[in-house]
């Protein structure tokens, strides 16, 4: 292994802020990571997975530690059947390359989230989803290496514990398991409606009744074009904050109010808001915080245009959580994970 030294974090994440880490280190396979988490654990050295750098938020100080940059490749078809074939992908492939690679076989299932910035190994840590699809939807099982054995291990979709934006690595097992491959099972069947609203909205609007997963792949594509502004052009980190879920008492008192908000079932008595309405009706849309600025065609998004430091974004994003909580009593969770 490679290992080098005083790597500014600022070039690995779409934010283009945060410190160095101490150590920085690209893993090619798995084999590696025993020796790695050793050698750490010699050392009293923190390790941290880093994938495409996308969804994650590094502070000033950096990381004093090790980062591990995952590279894992590997898309191979390991089983099929008459309406399916299951696919095992390494952590390091970068997603969207995946996404076309499985609409370029026919395969569905994975379309919807064309366009999403990481690797591979990343989606299933925050259930990665967009457009009425989700990472766990077509999740057969994962392979990661267990850091409190020092073993590998292959956990299920159910292992998982799945939820809107959530997973055990965000929750009781955050750190613990570094993945090193999935397993995706993909239909050979095509898309069919009901689509994602704004995702019929734009194939009704363009007069696409073919509904293919090329023909899904190109609309996500262009919507996400029109919304979101490429991490290459206008540093970011998507969107940075997750959809609000909400009680069905507070979601009913402020349809009393606003009763343009629009919200999504989401059962047992909650209610998904959008996010991105919620800020730009608190009058946010557009405006520059800290250095940091609202995206003018999608408020879920914060687009690093002058911000130098964590501490900038930070004050911004407190800035935007206090509006949203004084305007519509709805604490924002920032989705980004944070590099402690």
């Amino acid at each position: 292994m490679d290992i080098r030294t005083n790597i500014p974090l600022r070039a690995h994440t779409t934010m283009k802020l945060g410190g160095p880490a101490r150590f920085f280190v690209d893993i090619h396979q798995k084999d590696e990571l025993p020796g790695l988490f050793e050698r750490a654990a010699k050392q009293s050295l923190p390790v941290y997975i880093l994938g495409g750098g996308s969804n994650l938020i590094v502070k000033d100080e950096g990381f004093q530690g090790i980062i591990a940059h995952m590279k894992i490749p590997g898309f191979e078809i390991v089983a099929e059947d008459a309406g399916s074939k299951t696919i095992h992908i390494g952590a390091g492939e970068n997603w969207d390359d995946v996404v076309k690679r499985s609409v370029d076989l026919g395969l569905s299932g994975i379309e919807a989230m064309s366009g999403i910035p990481g690797s591979t190994g990343a989606t299933p840590v925050q259930n990665v989803g967009a457009y009425g699809q989700e990472i766990a939807d077509t999740l057969v099982s994962l392979e990661a290496f267990d850091t409190k054995t020092g073993g590998f291990v292959t956990l299920s979709r159910n292992d998982c514990n799945f939820s809107y934006r959530q997973s055990i690595f965000r929750g009781d097992a955050s750190g613990r398991y570094v993945i090193t491959s999935t397993t995706l099972r993909l239909s050979k069947n095509q898309p069919a409606p009901p689509f994602y609203a704004s995702l019929q909205a734009y194939l009704d609007e363009h007069t696409i009744s073919l509904y293919t997963v090329e023909t899904i792949r190109e609309a996500v594509l262009a919507i996400r074009a029109e919304k979101l502004p490429s991490v290459n052009d206008k540093p970011s980190a998507g969107s940075f904050f997750k959809n609000a879920l909400v009680e069905e008492w507070l979601y009913n008192d402020l349809l009393k109010q606003h009763p343009d908000m629009p919200g999504f079932a989401m059962g047992n008595g909650t209610w998904k808001i959008p996010s991105g309405w919620l800020i730009e009706h608190a009058g946010l849309k557009g405006k520059l915080l800290h250095g940091i600025r609202v995206y003018d065609k999608n408020a879920l998004v914060l687009v690093n245009e002058s911000a130098s430091t964590y501490q900038d974004l930070a004050n911004a994003r407190d800035e935007i959580t206090r509006t949203v909580q004084t305007a519509f009593r709805i604490q924002l969770e920032q989705e980004p994970l944070e590099l402690a």
